[in-house]
């Protein structure tokens, strides 16, 4: 890129922090005037991002010197096909959450736009960056960012669970800090591309130093991702965040997974330990689907679905190696996609619910019990059905039948293209059919717990029609199109994130980039 072009690389960190810098200067009784500078930064995000993945569409990762000091004595960030991929994705969720949030949720706490614009700015350093220091400076300011929007609303249950979610992660960033520092020691840089290099001429005595070390920083990792037994704390703290938060929390652990895959390809050379994060993942995928299964709750159905996705790209990681990463990545974009329409329908779904519906519903499974509503039901011709009803009823099957992985949606895509690397002679193994298996069930379970909450929400215990405004279902609406989008442009979207997963592994042209930067 040559021009104004080749300070878009850096344009989706500086623009949120700039915003978010400004939004903290004026006063929070301006709240249209805050709304406004941060929607209008999230679309500048968006349109940066959309330029980034058109001219990323190259075997040449695009690196960029801060300052101009290049690699690996500067900082550089670096633009290839899958960052660029997690930066989109990133802003279109940011846009979502923002919209959605106008309605009210904006006005329930102070700095709400700010905290936003910082979350942002880390989640797309920490995509974006080539160095891992500056991974561990982004991660903390996303994490710093989290932690008030996590808070954002107040409530006992949402406070408990926040401060949950702050411990787990500051424990995090503690091992973190530690496996870098350990790295640091061995090779004396931080640059990804040049400790890619250095570790391959470090003395034998040095090894097991450098694997401890590794194994700490891919637990931090694998924290965050929230593979099992490591990711108890996510259910209950992304049910318990508002909305936008939720909606945004989405792509928090997909985080995890990207820094497992770019740290472990580019500096290792490959996954260091393949079959125990196959087994971690294929783990963390029974957890899932046992709490979709047991949980009557929305928001919690929809925390375990996240669950599931992330033991899903972790369980194909795994096994199928750079392989089964194209189809993985594509599950990545539906499944986050869709899970963030969830969790914003979910505050829509329960305005409809009386207080403890949710409770009353497990007492009438435990016992058999019909309620009123249902019996009444039975004996009626038909039921009129308010139009906001149908249009969440409507959403709420789209966003179902994506996390499902049913046709023609583009989590059927995904899951049928992983299922065909899966089924290849060459990646045939007992690994390959335990998960086929775990894939076909948790696509079943998913069916059966969305079935079952929908029948409740939208028809059994149904109750006055929910007030939904044009700027609630709007970004809804959006990210369903989205999906609907990737599944006529499957074909090139597959194609665009496969070259992404083959540029991991080998990743000689990434690290040629980062160092011949003249």
């Amino acid at each position: 890129m040559n021009g104004w072009a080749a300070h878009l690389v850096v344009l989706p960190v500086v623009l949120p922090l700039l915003a978010g810098a400004l939004l903290l200067a004026i006063d929070e009784s301006r709240h249209a005037t805050k709304a406004a500078i941060s929607l209008a930064s999230a679309l500048g995000l968006l349109a940066a991002a959309i330029a980034l993945v058109a001219r990323a569409d190259t075997p040449a990762a695009h690196v960029y010197a801060l300052g101009g000091w290049v690699a690996p004595v500067g900082i550089v960030l670096v633009a290839d096909r899958l960052a660029v991929a997690m930066v989109l994705l990133t802003s279109m969720l940011g846009v979502a959450a923002l919209l959605f949030s106008l309605a009210r949720w904006h006005r329930a706490g102070p700095h709400f736009h700010a905290l936003v614009q910082f979350l942002l700015a880390g989640l797309c350093g920490a995509f974006l960056t080539g160095d891992l220091f500056n991974l561990f400076v982004f991660f903390e300011l996303l994490l710093a960012a989290s932690y008030g929007l996590a808070l954002h609303g107040g409530g006992a249950l949402r406070v408990r669970a926040g401060l949950h979610y702050i411990v787990v992660n500051l424990a995090a960033s503690l091992l973190f800090l530690v496996g870098v520092s350990l790295l640091y020691g061995m090779a004396g840089t931080l640059n990804m591309a040049d400790l890619a290099v250095r570790l391959t001429q470090l003395p034998e005595a040095d090894r097991p130093l450098l694997q401890a070390g590794a194994a700490v920083l891919g637990i931090a990792f694998l924290l965050k991702a929230g593979m099992w037994p490591l990711g108890f704390w996510l259910p209950a703290t992304y049910s318990a965040s508002s909305a936008p938060a939720g909606a945004l929390f989405c792509v928090l652990s997909k985080l995890g997974f990207y820094a497992v895959l770019r740290v472990s390809y580019v500096v290792f050379g490959g996954l260091p330990v393949a079959d125990l994060i196959a087994l971690g993942g294929m783990a963390t995928l029974v957890f899932g689907m046992v709490g979709m299964l047991g949980s009557q709750d929305l928001g919690r159905i929809a925390s375990f679905s996240l669950v599931s996705s992330t033991g899903t790209l972790l369980s194909a990681a795994g096994v199928g190696g750079t392989a089964a990463l194209g189809p993985a990545l594509l599950y990545l974009v539906a499944s986050t996609l869709a899970t963030a329409a969830l969790f914003l329908l979910v505050e829509l779904v329960e305005r409809s619910r009386a207080p403890g519906a949710n409770l009353l519903a497990v007492t009438a499974d435990a016992f058999g019990v019909d309620s009123e509503d249902e019996t009444e039901a039975e004996e009626s011709a038909g039921v009129l059905i308010p139009a906001s009803v149908a249009v969440l009823g409507i959403a709420f099957s789209c966003t179902a039948l994506v996390l499902a992985g049913l046709p023609p949606l583009p989590g059927f895509v995904a899951k049928f293209s992983l299922l065909s690397v899966l089924l290849r002679p060459e990646a045939a193994g007992t690994g390959a059919w335990v998960l086929l298996a775990l894939v076909l069930l948790s696509g079943l379970a998913s069916v059966v717990a969305f079935a079952r909450a929908g029948v409740r929400a939208f028809w059994a215990e149904a109750g006055k029609a929910p007030r939904v405004r044009l700027i609630e279902i709007v970004p809804v609406a959006g990210l369903i199109a989205a999906c609907l989008a990737l599944t006529v442009l499957a074909g090139p979207a597959l194609a665009y994130l496969q070259a992404a997963a083959d540029a991991l592994h080998p990743a000689d042209a990434y690290i040629r980039e980062v160092l011949r930067q003249p």
